[in-house]
């Protein structure tokens, strides 16, 4: 008697049923993509002070795991719970944030997994290969990054070179995507 009835349902509400349905298998996968902000999860951010206390679990009763001693670098937020941020550094370590300390300014990190390599990465005037060399970055270089699209993004930056009396120097060009630690391999913005 009931597959009679089914066969008999109104086709508005069939078709109600139907997106009920679809509502409800794709839900879910939604869901996990945004956190209970709004914003995407995962997602990359910035440190936005130079004394950040990363704690064990969500919230100051929980003991701090590590201090983060350096404004500006970039973290990957990938979990929320109230105020509190799950952040992953570079190294993939992993740990709590308030929310008020982060910034959502773009920076990254130039090849961090070459640390202690001699391996220099080129930042080119514009995004080719032939574009003539701007200069040559260190790993672990914090850069600015102003916009990605599907193979470089174009960074800036300051540096003071080592055992010179000169003063900072800013730098600005194009980098492979591919190289920065702080951007996703399929994400583009400007």
């Amino acid at each position: 008697m009931r597959l009679t009835l089914l066969n008999h349902v109104h086709p508005l509400k069939g078709l109600s049923l139907v997106l009920c349905a679809l509502w409800l298998a794709i839900a879910p996968a939604w869901a996990q993509n945004m956190g209970p902000s709004g914003l995407p999860l995962p997602r990359f951010v910035s440190l936005g002070s130079s004394k950040i206390n990363v704690r064990h679990g969500p919230g100051q009763k929980y003991q701090v795991a590590w201090i983060f001693t350096q404004s500006g670098l970039p973290v990957e937020v990938v979990q929320e719970f109230d105020t509190w941020r799950k952040v992953r550094d570079s190294d993939g370590d992993e740990g709590w944030i308030h929310q008020s300390l982060l910034s959502g300014r773009r920076t990254g990190l130039v090849a961090p997994w070459l640390n202690g390599q001699s391996q220099a990465i080129p930042l080119y005037a514009r995004a080719d290969r032939g574009a003539p060399l701007r200069a040559q970055l260190a790993p672990k270089v914090l850069v600015n990054v102003q916009e990605c699209d599907k193979e470089w993004c174009e960074i800036s930056g300051r540096f003071r070179p080592d055992g010179e009396d000169a003063g900072p120097q800013n730098f600005k060009g194009w980098v492979e995507k591919q190289f920065v630690w702080g951007v996703y391999s399929d994400e583009t913005f400007d």
